[in-house]
């Protein structure tokens, strides 16, 4: 049975794309369009002609899903309409209205313009692609896969802020949290390495990149998560603050006199390991760090310190834990980052093996010591080939 879906991640001047056999679990081609809108823009598309990098102006959207369909005719694969199960889409923002994928039709699109307001750098980039993607794509299924519908499972006491009930109510002002699909693919996948039911097991997973957040999963069902309303809270992220005083930003604003606008490029742009260290990339903290930098130790620090406390409060909140999941850029590359996140923890059972852990780890790996109450493990996540999975069920499920 066939099951080739193209996967897109449409961001504001951007778009990311995969053709994937989800049945062989393959990347048969996969490339981005970049700086949409702009003086030039560039393309690159790898396939089985290997990379093709073109340098010329995209207008929009629509000019890129062109580009994107010329380079599989020209470069391949060749894409033909009849063999394409779905095109999947990744939508950050589904708010509270979409509790799982959803076969995009103009009333679905329509909500997703709507839930902009929660999301106002995503959700119109991704509608801008969904309807070029429509355009390129018109006699297939689409299928809009949303990063928040993994925590629309949280209970009320964990997604509930404790602000005017009303005032939440009108405003749409919850915890919705995200990487919702990476979380589930980790969760999943990690518990059918161990050869356990997803159902059997509680599992936190921690997607560390530039982004980062963490989860609990309990038997399979999302029951926290370290990010908000938005992607800004909980875990020190590359330029993101996480987890602050909401008083801060009155204090800067009476005292600093700055505006809303400077308080969000503040917290979203010039924080997080950026403001502490002056580095975004972690390779350069460590850098710094064995350089003698004690603003990049510090930084450090404060990373390892956030992400201790949200496991500490998972683990409660969970009961028991039988697994914690490294996952994302630094946390399958960063063998300092993970022992360095779970050191302390042994009381609760947790430990990291150094020589298990050493270097970066891309193939499913338990990096704990035999006999651990709770197994560690790196499990490269696939944010993808969930999208395309998921496309796939709720296509062939009408």
């Amino acid at each position: 049975m066939n099951s080739l879906v193209l996967v897109i991640n449409s961001g504001s001047s951007s778009i990311k794309y995969q053709l994937l056999d989800v049945a062989a679990k393959e990347v048969l081609a996969n490339g981005i369009v970049e700086r949409i809108g702009l003086e030039m823009g560039k393309v690159k598309h790898t396939g089985p002609n290997g990379d093709t990098v073109l340098e010329q102006p995209v207008a929009d959207h629509e000019a890129g899903m062109k580009l994107v369909l010329g380079l599989f005719n020209t470069q391949g694969p060749q894409i033909d309409e009849t063999a394409l199960v779905a095109i999947g889409h990744r939508i950050v923002q589904g708010g509270s209205v979409f509790k799982g994928p959803a076969l995009i039709d103009d009333a679905v699109l329509q909500q997703i313009s709507d839930l902009s307001p929660l999301a106002p750098l995503h959700n119109p980039a991704h509608v801008a692609g969904i309807v070029a993607a429509r355009h390129a794509f018109p006699t297939v299924p689409h299928v809009a896969v949303f990063d928040t519908s993994f925590h629309q499972t949280l209970p009320p006491a964990a997604y509930t802020y404790a602000i005017d009930r009303e005032l939440a109510a009108t405003y749409s002002i919850r915890r919705y949290g995200a990487h919702g699909t990476s979380h589930k693919f980790v969760s999943r996948a990690a518990a059918e390495f161990l050869g356990k039911d997803p159902a059997e097991i509680n599992v936190i997973v921690l997607h560390l990149g530039n982004g980062a957040s963490a989860s609990a999963v309990r038997g399979g069902v999302s029951v926290e998560t370290s990010m908000g309303l938005t992607p800004l809270e909980g875990l020190v992220m590359g330029t993101r603050s996480g987890d602050i005083d909401p008083a801060v930003l009155f204090h800067l604003a009476r005292q600093g006199h700055m505006s809303i606008d400077d308080l969000d490029d503040l917290l979203n742009r010039r924080s997080g390991m950026l403001g502490l260290s002056g580095y975004t990339d972690m390779r350069d903290v460590h850098d710094a760090v064995a350089a003698g930098d004690e603003n990049a130790r510090t930084a450090l620090e404060v990373y390892f310190h956030r992400i201790k406390g949200y496991v500490g409060n998972y683990y409660a909140q969970l009961g028991h834990v039988d697994a914690i999941v490294f996952t994302a850029g630094i946390g399958e590359n960063d063998d300092i980052v993970r022992i360095g996140s779970l050191t302390g923890l042994e009381r609760l059972g947790i430990a990291v093996d150094p020589d298990r852990n050493a270097g970066r780890i891309k193939v499913p790996t338990i990096i704990s010591p035999d006999g651990s109450e709770v197994t560690v493990l790196v499990y490269p996540t696939n944010e993808e080939l969930e999208i395309a999975r998921e496309s796939v069920e709720l296509v062939r499920s009408r």
